[in-house]
């Protein structure tokens, strides 16, 4: 059964009690009036299954909360771990300054893993950096100004990642996003020039 059925059922369940508990409570009262100890285990009685009832309930949904909470955290594990992959192999291009057909293939399987996990924009800025890098790889070889080209490239990628990881989380510091797109670029013409 769907958590939604059964938050539907334990709601219908307890206004079930309540309302059945409310006429039965006025007729047991009538009947045992004369004997106050028997109105005490009643009431009792529909203490606890409306209890039962809530804290069902309540723990099916916190179960529900918990639930989401772990998929979400795993899922930027597993975005976090791709785009750190993704990075440290073009650190590795840039490195060796060439660009050979293995490297063109193993971009094409990051395509299908981002395709997966990454946001529109990380797609959008991840495809505006395969056509710089197919423009500068054309020979095989990079040139520093082709390096610099990818270099800028992949700044403008690495901000939409940020953005897709911990979006939320600069959105309340008191930074602004235009000012770390800002200082994002600045260190990477920084380290250009």
């Amino acid at each position: 059964m769907s958590i939604r059925i059964s938050n539907l059922v334990y709601l219908f369940l307890t206004g079930v009690v309540a309302i059945g508990g409310y006429f039965f409570l006025r007729l047991a009262y009538r009947v045992t009036d004369t004997t106050p100890f028997t109105q005490e285990i009643v009431l009792i009685i529909l203490g606890v299954v409306a209890t039962v009832l809530i804290t069902a309930l309540l723990l099916n949904k916190q179960t529900e909360v918990e639930l989401r909470k772990e998929q979400s955290v795993k899922f930027i594990e597993l975005k976090s771990e791709v785009y750190l992959e993704f990075l440290a192999f073009i650190e590795e291009l840039l490195t060796r300054g060439v660009i050979n057909e293995g490297d063109l293939v193993r971009m094409q399987f990051f395509s299908h893993k981002l395709a997966i996990i990454a946001s529109p924009p990380v797609l959008e800025e991840y495809h505006a950096f395969l056509r710089v890098v197919d423009r500068t790889s054309s020979d095989r070889s990079l040139t520093e100004d082709e390096g610099d080209d990818i270099q800028r490239a992949l700044a403008r990628l690495t901000l939409e990642i940020r953005a897709d990881l911990v979006g939320e989380v600069d959105a309340q510091q008191p930074w602004t996003i235009a000012q770390i797109r800002e200082q994002i670029i600045e260190n990477t013409d920084q380290m250009i020039d």
